[in-house]
């Protein structure tokens, strides 16, 4: 139960909603009761599916750009697109980072970032930060 309690909120904290799947993580860790090889799996795992929905609400809410409510016109998102191919991708590695990560997913499914990219990028950025989480308190 308390592996699915982590990936729940791994999952979560990957979205807009403020959880912390870190302290979580370190809780579990420092508590030894649990295998942490798989707890870090599965925190890595939530986490990044977690973006990977951000990146298909990305995707596929650039189909309503044409809608006069869209709050992003199509002149400024060719502008983005520019920026974020030319600077952006590798920004992906920093999705794990708290406030900018989960807009960053976003953006990159609205700028339809190659998923192979995407998910290459922020699997290791979000691994690493378990990762060095985990080495930390072992």
């Amino acid at each position: 139960m308390i592996y699915l309690s982590l990936f729940a909120i791994s999952f979560l904290a990957a979205t807009v909603l403020p959880f912390s799947s870190e302290l979580t993580l370190a809780g579990l860790i420092t508590k030894s009761d649990y295998n942490n090889f798989l707890l870090l799996i599965i925190a890595s795992f939530g986490n990044i599916l977690g973006s990977v929905f951000n990146w298909i609400l990305g995707f596929y809410f650039r189909n309503f750009v044409k809608k006069k409510w869209f709050p992003f016109k199509e002149r400024q998102i060719e502008r983005s697109s520019k920026w974020f191919f030319k600077f952006g991708k590798w920004s992906l590695l920093f999705a794990w980072l708290p406030i900018i990560g989960d807009p960053l997913t976003f953006v990159a499914g609205l700028l339809r970032v190659k998923f192979f990219y995407f998910i290459i990028l922020v699997a290791i950025g979000k691994v690493s930060r378990y990762c060095f989480i985990f080495y930390l308190l072992s």
